[in-house]
């Protein structure tokens, strides 16, 4: 059984940062692409940023230059450093993985539960 854990979410202040954290445990063989998406009420999830298992990057053009995801392949862990947030970024995050369990070579997408993340005065 995997299990992705998400933490970090709350309320914040316009300006200000928080670190979501994503801890995947299990019968893990091997983690390929990690990733943080976003659902806001009454709209569709979106991709925040997304990060291969070496190291690559992609972003949301909202949050490129604010938002930073990086993992750490020994923990199962993937981050995202989210500052300078906006009313705008305040949705449920949720964080993905594409991962093969133990004896198999197939690579299947496990999400997390959510966390919320609120930005607001």
């Amino acid at each position: 059984q995997v299990q992705l854990v998400e933490s970090g979410g709350g309320l914040v202040q316009p300006g200000g940062s928080l670190r979501l954290s994503c801890a995947a445990s299990g019968s893990i063989f091997s983690i390929n692409r990690m990733g943080w998406y976003r659902q806001a009420p009454g709209k569709l999830r979106e991709l925040v940023a997304r990060i291969t298992s070496g190291g690559s990057t992609n972003y949301a053009d909202s949050v490129k230059g604010r938002f930073t995801i990086s993992r750490d392949n020994a923990k199962n862990t993937v981050y995202l450093q989210m500052n300078s947030l906006k009313p705008e970024d305040t949705a449920v995050y949720y964080c993905n993985a594409d991962l093969a369990t133990d004896g198999s070579t197939l690579y299947t997408r496990y999400w997390g539960q959510g966390t919320q993340v609120t930005v607001s005065s």
